[in-house]
This record gives C-alpha cells, structure tokens and sequence, in this order.
C-alpha cells in the first residue's frame, strides 16, 4: 500500500514489522464479559461508537474499561462522558486514563475480549499485545489492524472486525461472543494460536539491523 500510494521504488521499501513479546496468558474474568479498550481518547479511536454499540447491548452482563490518555482532546472526553452518562452507563463503562507497566498488564489480565474502534490505525500494536497474552480482538476493519490481527498457523482468526462506521455491526457482533459459545472457544483458540506465532521485538531490531546493514556506504566509507 506504501509503494501505490507514494510512489516508491519497491526495491527500496523495506518492512520491519512491530514486535509483540508474548506475555503471560490472561485469565480473564468468567471468559466472556470484561472488554477491555486500550488507546488514546481520541475522535480517531471511535470510543464513542464503542459507546453506542455498547448502549445497544445493555442487556448483557458486559462491564468495559476504557485506558488511555485523556489529555489529547479535553472536549472530546467530556463529550464521551456525557455519551456515557446519557445511556446510564457510568457503573459499567470506566475511563481509566493511561496504565503502564504492571498496572497495564494486571488490566490485560482480567480482559476477556479487546475491542477497539479507531477509524485508522497505522498498524495497531495495541491488538498484537492482546494477542500476545490470548486475548480475542473485536476491532474495526481499518488500516493495519487487520495485519495485526493476523491468523494463527492453522489458518484461524484471533479477531473479528467490522466496518468502522457501523455501531450495529459492532452489538451484533458482541451478541454473537455473549450468546455462541462456539464463537468464543474458536476465537480464543485462535488468539492463543496467534499468540504462540507472535514475533518480538528482538526480531524487528534484526529485521530493521539488516536493513541498514545493507545501505549503501557514502563516500569515504561511512554509512
């Protein structure tokens, strides 16, 4: 798509894809109703489809947190609160601002399902470092999330993805994890198939190490 869209030499355009260390497996919560959003709160991650779809599904026992910064677009945020407080969703649906580290992996750890609603994404590490720990991926179908989303090596797929301006779409597809179990077992399955064929990060400083190691020297010797 770079090459088309640029105009490049494709002999010249390398890939040193983003790296996902595998970590623990999450245990979850009871296997199917703690969703959990990871990116900045922002219009371009379409909280507030996830909030719509959402609403449209308030029957099931889902509870969701939100993590990420909330700094970015301060009037966004309080739209998305407001969003929030209208559908009466406050006791399920928590901002929880940005997590790293331990705190971030103790929030990956009780997720059952990712979602992720971004209207684009570049590549979507927050997806791979779901699938990294076995978790499923509900995303929508927008720039490289479906390469994140990938397949595991027996051809299944870790996720599900749908049109990004179709909030239907998403509480459809939230019905169809609530109410088949098959469609659960199949997903985590191939999450943890996913997960298992997963490149970390050692190997995209190879792959990008190579790159440069081949670039032509400058005059004088230097690269």
């Amino acid at each position: 798509r770079l090459v088309s869209h640029h105009g490049l030499d494709p002999g010249r355009v390398h890939v040193a894809a983003p790296g996902a260390d595998i970590a623990p497996l999450a245990p979850g919560t009871d296997g199917v109703s703690r969703l959990v959003c990871v990116a900045a709160v922002t219009p371009r991650k379409g909280q507030h489809r996830l909030v719509e779809a959402l609403a449209a599904v308030s029957d099931l026992p889902w509870s969701c947190v939100c993590v990420g910064g909330l700094g970015h677009d301060p009037e966004y945020v309080e739209q998305l609160r407001a969003l929030v407080a209208r559908h009466g969703l406050e006791d399920r649906l928590v901002l929880a601002g940005p997590r790293a580290g331990a705190e971030l992996d103790a929030t990956y750890a009780t997720a059952d399902l990712m979602v992720l609603t971004s209207y684009a994404e570049t590549y979507g590490m927050a997806v791979t470092e779901a699938l990294a720990r076995g978790i499923p991926v509900l995303a929508t179908d927008v720039g490289g999330l479906p390469e994140a989303v990938g397949r595991a090596p027996d051809g299944g797929v870790p996720g599900i993805l749908v049109p990004p301006e179709d909030p239907a779409a998403l509480a459809a597809e939230l019905r169809g994890w609530f109410g088949e179990a098959d469609v659960r077992r199949r997903l985590k399955s191939a999450a943890r198939g996913r997960r298992a064929a997963l490149n970390g990060w050692a190997s995209t400083a190879q792959s990008l190490a190579g790159v440069l190691h081949r670039l032509p020297g400058e005059p004088g010797g230097k690269a």
